[in-house]
């Protein structure tokens, strides 16, 4: 899935931001320079894939 950032901003002026396509912590940084900019969050919602861990797959061969 491709990554992507969504900023919505209501007729009240509010505005939220959506991480989508991201798991775990890194929503949180990618929108990090966001929070920043636009000031303090009232509220934060995780969604289901913040608690969703990214896989690595490492692989090592010994000998040849």
């Amino acid at each position: 899935m491709k990554r992507t950032i969504e900023l919505i901003v209501s007729p009240a002026g509010e505005i939220t931001i959506d991480a989508i396509g991201f798991q775990g912590p890194d929503c949180e940084q990618a929108t990090k320079f966001l929070e920043a900019a636009l000031g303090l969050a009232r509220e934060k919602r995780r969604k289901p894939e913040y608690h969703q861990t990214t896989r690595q797959q490492h692989q090592q061969r010994l000998g040849s």
